[in-house]
């Protein structure tokens, strides 16, 4: 079946300062490459518009808005006669947008979680702008980019319908191997306040340790008052079509992770699989979870403090770092690409279905058969 499907993100027109536009990109992309017709609808924000490095997509149709009303006036048909209507997280007066699409839409509707951990602490404190308890139970579908315990919480407490794990992929690939690396260790992300005392820890403090190697971190809003050792070259914003270059010039990928995200577990960011995807092995600190995504010590390496950065910087043999590499992206290919990332998008929208044209009492009948 090719569907018709419609997206309102946050963003895809510009990966400035978010971790949407990546993993927006790679599902409309792999999406259409099924035959599917993919519409992307994003705010027209300031931000994003100084920084916009997808204006257009031959894979999607891209529409900006400038407000609400404009929204509905321009897109309410496009929105009611979609076969699947995706609402995003961080969504600019998601709320509102999430009850209008629940409330005209005639396909399935699905909320699509890219900040699962946040959003479950944001809820619990009553501090959440795009999503609402209420409105969990109204969508026909939830995707989660957390897998896990996540998918519970959400089903058993919040009353979600049906609620699905989607993690991010990537979409670049490389060769396995990065011989000629020019830096032992490199971090991508946009600074984030609970995310650095684990930047200083497993990048900062090893590159003072070994002033003879040379480190790189690339992204935006880092505060003037970071203290760089002078062996860590900083780049303030690395646009998607340069990530290949960019883990392809490392000995080593740093995966760094927020904290509710690794208080949760089961929330693999994109950094894991855009690294694994150029070849280039991970140094990760550590969540529940993890071995459901890479395989630490085969296919991912662990570490807790500097010096466990140091060790495996200056101990690791070549033949083990290029081999870990190597495993790593096999794993990806075979399990956490884009196209494995569109099929599991398309057998939710046939159990959201499927589940909607179940009657309540068959259900309940079935679920109370399968806990005896």
């Amino acid at each position: 079946m090719k569907m018709n499907i419609v997206i309102i993100g946050l963003s895809i027109t510009s990966s400035w300062g978010n971790g949407h536009a990546t993993t927006y990109r790679a599902l409309a992309k792999a999406l259409s490459s099924r035959g599917h017709s993919v519409s992307f609808l994003e705010r027209d924000v300031p931000w994003y518009g100084e920084h916009r490095d997808l204006p257009v997509a031959d894979y999607c149709r891209i529409d900006l808005y400038g407000s609400l009303p404009e929204l509905a006036r321009r897109h309410a048909a496009r929105v009611r006669d979609a076969d699947l209507v995706i609402l995003g997280s961080y969504v600019p007066d998601g709320i509102a947008i999430g009850e209008w699409i629940t409330s005209g839409a005639t396909g399935i509707t699905a909320f699509y979680d890219i900040d699962t951990p946040v959003t479950l602490a944001g809820l619990e404190a009553n501090k959440v702008s795009y999503i609402s308890p209420g409105l969990i139970p109204r969508f026909d579908l939830y995707l989660s980019f957390s897998g896990g315990p996540a998918i519970g919480i959400i089903q058993d407490f919040y009353g979600s319908p049906l609620t699905r794990p989607l993690y991010c992929s990537a979409d670049v690939i490389g060769q396995a191997g990065t011989a000629a690396a020019k830096c032992s260790l490199g971090y991508l992300g946009t600074y984030s306040e609970d995310r650095q005392p684990g930047l200083e820890s497993l990048l900062l403090a090893p590159a003072r340790l070994l002033p003879e190697q040379a480190f790189v971190v690339a992204g935006p809003k880092y505060p003037p008052d970071v203290q760089w050792p002078n062996n860590v070259t900083y780049i303030p914003h690395l646009p998607p079509n340069e990530h290949l270059s960019f883990y392809g010039s490392q000995r080593y990928a740093l995966n760094v992770t927020r904290s509710d995200m690794k208080a949760l577990g089961f929330s693999p960011s994109v950094r894991l699989f855009e690294a694994a995807a150029c070849g280039t092995p991970v140094i990760s600190d550590n969540w529940p979870g993890m071995e459901t995504v890479f395989t630490p010590g085969k296919e991912i390496l662990i570490a807790a403090g500097p010096h466990e950065v140091v060790q495996i910087l200056r101990d690791v043999p070549e033949d083990r770092r290029l081999g870990i590499a190597a495993s790593a992206r096999a794993r990806f290919l075979k399990e956490h690409t884009p196209d494995q990332r569109a099929r599991q998008l398309e057998t939710y929208y046939q159990e959201a279905l499927a589940h909607r044209q179940t009657p309540k009492t068959a259900r309940q009948a079935s679920e109370c058969e399968e806990m005896k």
